[in-house]
């Protein structure tokens, strides 16, 4: 399944044959936020390919919504498609109180949903953006799973999306990259938190990757988004990242909590 942005960007693909599903999450209920586009849309086709039953959170784009939820039926799986807010507590609250619904539980969050906004200068954040991309990237995570871990048996599985730009800084990405150090923390410590419950929590921290994210730049400064790379030359791909996930929702990752797998085509990190 391939999508075209920009000319900026390369073609975007989320998934492709090669990756054969083996009933790894089969009959799984999975909530991913921002599972409309980019790295959210190969999650939910990746675990709909092994079986799980999705629902995706999507914020405004309603035509991509619609195209991952044709992508996971064409997996052979269940859909669910709901529209809301990660910056609000109570569209959070709503969105897992639909899931389980529908579903009667879940067993798989993904806490996928994110922006972000370059600035030149810290002078030009206004406190009102800086405040949005915590009651996005952040806020949201945490009212998300708040909701969530009540209808959460042990077994269960959190996967939240940091960033690289948590261990190595973003000149131009500071409040976003505050958000995603703030997730890094979040993570390891609910993940002591909850083993008590039999619930890993673990974390993915993408490189650059190829999603419309990074559309962003555009606007502020085109040469960044020609110029963005890693040390493998090219961009990551959606496709590329949803194996992670799934490896750490399902039992193959039974021994990891508190966890971060690092897929940036090569950033040494040393977090």
């Amino acid at each position: 399944m391939k999508d075209r942005l920009d000319d900026l960007l390369p073609p975007v693909e989320y998934i492709t044959d090669a990756y054969k599903g083996s009933d790894k999450l089969k009959d799984k209920r999975v909530l991913i936020t921002g599972g409309d586009s980019g790295i959210g849309r190969a999650v939910a086709l990746h675990m709909a390919r092994e079986g799980a039953r999705v629902a995706i959170l999507y914020h405004s784009d309603a035509k991509s919504a619609e195209q991952t939820r044709q992508g996971i039926e064409a997996e052979g799986a269940e859909a669910l498609v709901l529209q809301g807010d990660t910056g609000s507590a109570e569209s959070c609250a709503t969105t897992v109180a639909a899931v389980v619904e529908a579903w009667g539980g879940i067993d798989v969050l993904v806490n996928n949903a994110g922006m972000q906004k370059p600035y030149a200068a810290q002078a030009d954040i206004s406190d009102a953006e800086w405040q949005q991309h915590f009651d996005v990237n952040m806020n949201g995570i945490f009212h998300t799973t708040r909701a969530a871990l009540e209808h959460m048996k042990e077994g269960g599985s959190i996967i939240n999306t940091t960033s690289v730009n948590a261990y190595v800084g973003n000149a131009a990405l500071v409040p976003y990259t505050a958000t995603k150090g703030a997730i890094v923390g979040y993570t390891r410590a609910l993940a002591l938190q909850l083993i008590e419950r039999g619930i890993r929590v673990n974390q993915v921290a993408p490189g650059p990757v190829a999603t419309e994210i990074q559309l962003v730049f555009k606007d502020f400064d085109e040469e960044m988004l020609k110029e963005m790379s890693s040390p493998m030359g090219r961009l990551g791909q959606p496709r590329e990242l949803g194996p992670a996930y799934v490896f750490l929702a399902c039992q193959d990752s039974s021994f990891m909590t508190g966890q971060t797998l690092h897929v940036n085509g090569g950033m040494i990190t040393n977090g």
